[in-house]
This record gives structure tokens, C-alpha cells and sequence, in this order.
């Protein structure tokens, strides 16, 4: 068993050779990312509240409240793609990281690293994005930082942001609540932002006109909170996909999940890119989209409000939480077997967020 080290402890064990490197497939979001954080850097911060493993850590305070907080890094290439940009992914990844806590954006932060010789007019714009963005998701930017490095050691530009908000009384909202009989809800169609940050690369070899789906989900978050209390898990399914997301569900909660391939929304471009390429479209990023796992007696109820939102037009009950076996995702194909369903082993698409 390894010990937690405290931070006194000079001495404390690394937990991998010396000698290993970090590849472009640690910042997956993928098994090797999870290994990463497990056998790296949890080793030296380990506490209960890091290791609830949500996308935001829950503060609770004597006085019964409860806030959310959460970063986020970002780095995609290229800085700008049809249907957003840098600035808007910052505001909106960290905006929906809280959201899916269950909590009420309030606060960011954000920090700059910036290349020698980036242009300051596309500097304009990404920040015009971001006030944009942070407009739409009514939060306030309330502290900053800018670092510049030389021409060479970083590319173009490298965003951080944080973020801070309340989780109102009676909303319990983690990837340990998931329940059997728990029905599995995705707000919209999957691999939009993977499949056009790739185009946007000039990479397919064929034009396209689909567009990242990029967006603060916290309106969406509060409009299905509203009408339930049943709500037991959500996530926004970045990097790694709606794939690795429902695996990080299963090994928290302990269950299996069991998923419709017919019942899972992809529009037809993402799913002819993917079989192009070789790709699944389970395992590509997202940046507009929820995954909710709730009450069957709420799911239909949370699957309306959601339709009846602009970002959540095209959402979709896609399975169900079972027992066995636990800690695994299986989908039953539209041939009528059954296949595991991984997290993501490697790097598909790197820099895409």
C-alpha cells in the first residue's frame, strides 16, 4: 500500500521509473491520462475532497454552504475553428465543469501564456470571445494573469482559467450517485467539436460545414434542475468522449452501464468522417454536451426540458444503469450483440481543447 506523502516529506516515493517520459497520449483524457493523475500526482496531493475524482471539487463551509471549484487548461490548435475559438472554450469549459456539479457559475479567473510576436489584433478577438461567452453564461472574470515567453517556447497561445460558484441546498450531484435502473440521457449529438477542430486543421482533405458545438450549458443545467430532484450524475463528455466519460461513471458508482448504439445521436458528417478515418465517434471530444443519469420516473420529464432548450434540441435517452458487470460500459449494436466499450487507450486527436 503507498502511503500518502505529506508535503514536508523530501523523500516522498514516486510511484513510476525515473526514467519514463510524458507522450502526447497522457493528455488524452484516456487511460493513460488517468494513470498520469493516479500514479503521479495524486501520490503527492491526495485528500478526500481531490479524490472524489468529479470535474469540480465541492467546498462545504460550518455554516451549511456549498461551493464548487474547478480549472481548466487550454490548449487546442488551431486557435480558431468554425463555431468558436480559445477564448470561448476556456469560458465554456470551465463554466460547464461547475454547472455539471450541480452548481451556479459565478466566478472565473484566467491566465495568459503568450508567444513573443503573437499578434495583439488576434488577441482582440479571442478576448472579445471570452466576454462574450462569459456574458452568455453570466459570469463575471474577476482576476487574471499574463505571462509572456520567447518566440519558440510555447505555441501561439495557452489559456488557464478557474472557476467558483454555489451549489444550492438538496442538489448531491456526483459520478458515485449513479444507481441501477438509473436511465442514461445525452443532451445532443455526440464528436461535433473533435471532428471540427479536425476539419479546421485542414486535415480531412474534404470540406465540411459542421461546427464545434462549444457553448455554456449552465442555463440547460439549471432549466432540468428546476423540474427534478432526481438527478444522480452529470458530466460534460470532453476529452476522451462520451466513452471514457461513462467509464469514469462505472468505476465510481461501481456499475455497469448498458447503451443503445441506435439511441445515440451523431450527425451523419461526424459519422462518415469517423468511418473514414477509423474513428469512433464515442471516443471524440465534446464541448457543448451533457451526459445526465437520473430516476427513471424523472427521465422523460428531464429528456423535455432538455428538447426544449436550444442546446439541448437533439437529446436522447441511450441506456440504462445496471448492475453487472461492474465497472464496465457495454452497447448492444444496431445488429442486435453486445461489445465493451473502453476508455480511451491512447491519443486520437491531440491539442483539441
Amino acid at each position: 500500500m503507498t502511503t500518502n506523502p505529506s508535503f514536508e516529506d523530501a523523500s516522498c516515493p514516486v510511484p513510476l521509473a525515473h526514467n519514463d517520459r510524458i507522450v502526447i497520449g497522457h493528455g488524452s483524457g484516456g487511460k493513460m491520462t488517468h494513470d498520469l493523475i493516479r500514479k503521479v500526482f495524486l501520490p503527492y496531493f491526495d485528500n478526500p475532497i481531490l479524490k472524489t475524482g468529479d470535474d469540480s471539487a465541492i467546498i462545504s463551509f460550518s455554516t451549511g454552504s456549498k461551493f464548487a471549484i474547478t480549472t481548466d487548461s487550454h490548449v487546442v490548435d488551431p486557435l480558431f475553428f468554425p463555431g468558436g475559438d480559445i477564448g470561448r472554450l476556456a469560458i465554456c469549459g470551465t463554466v460547464n465543469d461547475l454547472a455539471v456539479m450541480g452548481a451556479a457559475p459565478l466566478y472565473l479567473t484566467a491566465g495568459f501564456i503568450i508567444e513573443e510576436g503573437f499578434d495583439i489584433s488576434l488577441l482582440h478577438s479571442i478576448l472579445l470571445s471570452m466576454r462574450r461567452s462569459a456574458i452568455e453564461a453570466g459570469v463575471s472574470i474577476v482576476a487574471g494573469d499574463t505571462k509572456v515567453v520567447q518566440r519558440g517556447k510555447c505555441d501561439k497561445l495557452f489559456i488557464n482559467t478557474s472557476g467558483f460558484g454555489i451549489i444550492h441546498d438538496n442538489i448531491s450531484i456526483s459520478g458515485a450517485n449513479a444507481k441501477p435502473g438509473d436511465m442514461v440521457i445525452v443532451s445532443g449529438s455526440i464528436g461535433n467539436h473533435g471532428i471540427a477542430v479536425l476539419a479546421a486543421r485542414g486535415e480531412l482533405g474534404f470540406d465540411t460545414n459542421l461546427t464545434s458545438d462549444v457553448a455554456p450549458l449552465n442555463h440547460l443545467v439549471k432549466s432540468i434542475l428546476d423540474i427534478s430532484t432526481k438527478i444522480h450524475v452529470m458530466r460534460d463528455p470532453t476529452r476522451g468522449g462520451l466513452a471514457t466519460t461513462l467509464n469514469e461513471i462505472a468505476l465510481q458508482s461501481n456499475v455497469s452501464i448498458h447503451l443503445e448504439e441506435k439511441n445515440i445521436p451523431v450527425l451523419p458528417a461526424v459519422r462518415a468522417t469517423c468511418e473514414m478515418l477509423g474513428f469512433d465517434p464515442l471516443y471524440i471530444a465534446n464541448e457543448g454536451k451533457l451526459v445526465i443519469i437520473a430516476d427513471p420516473a424523472d427521465a422523460h420529464k428531464i429528456l423535455a426540458a432538455l428538447q426544449n432548450h436550444p442546446y439541448g434540441r437533439d437529446a436522447a435517452i441511450i441506456g440504462k444503469i445496471v448492475n453487472q458487470p461492474a465497472g464496465h460500459v457495454l452497447v448492444r449494436t444496431e445488429f442486435g450483440s453486445s461489445r465493451l466499450v473502453d476508455m480511451l487507450a491512447g491519443e486520437i486527436l491531440p491539442r483539441i481543447c
